[in-house]
């Protein structure tokens, strides 16, 4: 059950880290979220029993390392994104940095400086009387852990109140996870200093994640924490989505009456048509077409039909004419809704109806 918990949690990071990571490619922006996804994605898989049992015979404990220090990136790298999203990216920024490379440094030297590590799951409970090299490692991972906890959770918080729709949603989520997040830094905590304290300490094992409290704080916690930062990471790009998926289903309809409109008139084409995101190539495409219908003839109180025939009589060959006086801008919802009855009625076949082509 854990394992399936797990893995199911950590495909799904990654899942949504790939798909961040493709859209950022596309426009430039959200690159840290990807990162961050993508991290805690691998630090849940890295985490998984079996995944442990087949690290572990590479060097004993190896997926505990990898797990915990996949895990301070994506913590690193969620701060990043919250503090973009409230406006205070640059504010603390190489302070983020230098904590995060050293604690990623005291990890890893206190890790192959322990000897005795256990094969298999990474439970560090029995050693930590024996090994202090540990006691530093475990406390590094907690304090680090807890500020970049904290310091999101403190910004979301702030940056809620000015928020609305879809990312006050994801900021409230964040919260929440947040909430166990330190319940689960908490609990770990407690173990630490109780095995110090127990003469004979012992690690009992979890038969479910919420099988028992400790369970629950150990195991059952973090990945709900993680399955709400995913989602709340992830719910406020939604609108940009559907928005994004509306500009290319413009651009497509767009594409033939664009097409045969910059074959009449080479001198609407853009010197390079390609933009960084969907929105800006629509505008483009839109641009250029609004160009061609002006020099087309075809004023703004022209229905979409009539416009439609004028533009499909047009000749293929570029005109010699002059082009006639400019139409007035409008504005950009209003522009989109024209160009597309224009456009579906361009897409008709010529014998179609005005009457027809309306009720489209």
């Amino acid at each position: 059950m854990i394992d399936i918990l797990f893995v199911g949690v950590g495909l799904f990071a990654l899942f949504a880290g790939i798909w961040r990571a493709a859209r950022a490619r596309r426009t430039g922006a959200g690159a840290g979220l990807a990162v961050s996804l993508i991290a805690l994605g691998a630090a849940f898989c890295f985490l998984s029993n079996r995944a442990q049992q087949f690290e572990s015979e590479l060097y004993p404990s190896l997926g505990r390392l990898l797990s915990n220090l996949a895990t301070m990136v994506a913590a690193y790298g969620i701060g990043l994104t919250v503090a973009e999203i409230s406006g205070t990216r640059d504010r603390g920024r190489r302070t983020r940095l230098v904590a995060l490379g050293v604690a990623l440094t005291v990890l890893v030297v206190t890790f192959f400086s322990t000897s005795g590590l256990p094969r298999g799951i990474g439970l560090f409970d029995e050693l930590y009387r024996t090994h202090p090299t540990l006691v530093v490692y475990v406390f590094t991972y907690t304090v680090y852990l807890g500020f970049a906890v904290l310091d999101i959770g403190f910004v979301a918080a702030v940056t809620i109140r000015v928020s609305g729709g879809a990312l006050r949603a994801g900021l409230a989520l964040l919260l929440l996870a947040s909430a166990f997040a330190v319940a689960y830094l908490g609990g770990k905590v407690v173990g630490t200093i109780r095995a110090l304290q127990a003469d004979h300490p012992v690690k009992a094992l979890c038969r479910g994640p919420f099988s028992t409290l400790p369970c629950a704080l150990d195991v059952g916690f973090p990945a709900v924490s993680v399955l709400l930062i995913v989602l709340g990471l992830t719910i406020p790009a939604v609108p940009g989505l559907a928005a994004s998926r509306r500009d290319a289903r413009t651009l497509r309809l767009l594409e033939p009456l664009r097409a045969h409109l910059t074959r009449r008139f080479p001198e609407i084409a853009r010197i390079d048509p390609a933009g960084s995101s969907r929105r800006e190539r629509l505008l483009t495409a839109m641009s250029e077409t609004n160009d061609g219908l002006i020099l087309a003839g075809a004023t703004p109180d022209l229905p979409p039909a009539t416009v439609a025939r004028l533009v499909r009589d047009l000749p293929d060959e570029p005109s010699e004419t002059e082009p006639p006086p400019t139409a007035a801008t409008e504005p950009f919802a209003a522009d989109v809704a024209r160009l597309r009855a224009i456009a579906r009625a361009y897409r008709k076949p010529a014998g179609t109806t005005a009457a027809e082509t309306t009720r489209q």
